[in-house]
């Protein structure tokens, strides 16, 4: 493709499927590792100074001011604190997006690159656990202490049960359906329910904690309900229905979700918002009840009034829980072109968001390289290249959006 498809000349169907071929090269040379959003926290002296934070305001906020400076005025310093590594969300991104690619091009070549990020997967499962479950390979300290590297995440494994899932149906394999079956009883035993006095069940977010947060009950809802129908599990319905009925309580008012219905972390954000609907919708899709598709229009109505700034693209926080150091962020614009895809039929209104983000990111997020810019600063770009935040993710949404353009045309 030439420099003037990627840059306005053709149609936007186009220009993705040059911007997807130019991002398949820089992959192949940069490598599968890169640092990751939280490099400034996973090494010791940024996870202490985390710990610290939660711990005593004062000190913590000195101890991490290094590191929110360089964040949002040095980002390439994250080099400093960690280590590239290898995270199992952007390996089930990549899969996934090349899977797309495979349906769009109908090459082996591009199914070949999804099934060598499904042995990548195999590789950096949760080995202390007799079931498939995925995390981070890192401690991840948060406000209730430290999540141990290797530790599940129902975050997490339902993008690896997507990318098994998705790959599968294209080329089956007796092997990935029992890698799926495994995951289905990892997040049904392993992951537990707890009933939320406001309705339905709220579930845990590793195998250890009580649950509370909205999007690790939609995670699993809507991999569960794609089990369901995959492997004809009704039984597996009792699960989901607990779950959405959490999610649908946990709405605000207004149509928002919060993070956690803990009190505590009541912030409202972009991709948390995307994760919410986008499981929601995968549930929908499956059982067809009309309280999951207006509690979606609610949704919709606060996310594009609230979510999105002047120009279009997507903003971080309607309700931010502290300072936020960037105006645009590339994970979110991932996440809202996704959540349109999925629900543009449903909701058309979401069809001329689709457009403007999709053509903002051709516009102004491409690096001469191929990869895309990470962040947009209060002042300049994020430009380190992070495969989990959110390199992955835009290639797997621009992937799916050239999928489905090629459907809508056939």
């Amino acid at each position: 493709m030439s420099e003037t498809t990627i840059n306005g000349t053709g149609g936007l169907a186009e220009r993705t499927s040059a911007v997807l071929s130019n991002f398949t090269a820089w992959l192949e040379r940069y490598g599968e590792t890169s640092w990751d959003h939280q490099s400034f926290y996973a090494g010791p002296f940024g996870s202490r100074a985390k710990g610290l934070y939660y711990q005593n305001k004062l000190l913590g906020t000195l101890a991490v001011s290094p590191m929110v400076f360089s964040e949002a005025f040095f980002p390439v310093a994250r080099r400093l604190f960690h280590k590239r590594i290898r995270l199992a969300i952007a390996d089930a991104h990549y899969a996934m997006g090349f899977a797309f690619l495979a349906e769009v091009s109908g090459t082996e070549k591009n199914l070949e690159r999804a099934r060598h990020f499904l042995g990548e997967l195999k590789k950096s499962r949760c080995e202390k656990f007799s079931e498939y479950a995925w995390g981070y390979p890192f401690d991840w300290v948060w406000r209730g202490g430290i999540i141990h590297a290797q530790t599940p995440l129902i975050t997490t494994t339902p993008y690896v049960f997507e990318a098994f899932w998705q790959v599968e149906k294209l080329q089956p394999r007796d092997e990935w359906k029992q890698i799926l079956e495994s995951m289905v009883r990892h997040a049904t035993t392993d992951i537990k329910d707890f009933p939320y006095p406001g309705g339905g069940m709220t579930c845990s977010y590793t195998p250890y904690d009580t649950g509370g947060v909205v999007n690790s009950a939609a995670y699993r809802a809507g991999m569960l309900a794609r089990a369901a129908k995959f492997f004809g599990r009704d039984d597996l319905f009792k699960i989901i229905s607990g779950n959405v009925d959490f999610v649908l309580a946990a709405q605000n008012a207004d149509g928002s979700w919060p993070y956690a219905k803990d009190g505590i972390r009541d912030f409202v954000d972009h991709f948390h918002t995307c994760f919410v609907m986008k499981a929601l919708a995968k549930v929908y899709f499956v059982t067809g009840e009309k309280k999951i598709l207006d509690a979606l229009k609610r949704g919709v109505d606060y996310y594009q009034k609230n979510l999105f700034s002047e120009d279009g693209m997507p903003r971080p926080f309607s309700k931010a829980p502290r300072l936020t150091v960037y105006k645009c962020e590339l994970y979110d614009c991932a996440e809202c072109i996704n959540l349109c895809l999925l629900l543009r039929k449903e909701i058309p209104a979401l069809e001329k968001t689709l457009a403007t983000v999709v053509s903002g990111i051709l516009q102004n997020w491409l690096k001469p390289d191929g990869s895309f810019r990470s962040r947009k600063l209060i002042l300049g770009w994020d430009n380190v290249p992070m495969h989990r935040w959110a390199q992955s993710q835009m290639f797997r949404a621009l992937a799916f959006y050239l999928r489905e353009e090629k459907l809508k045309k056939s």
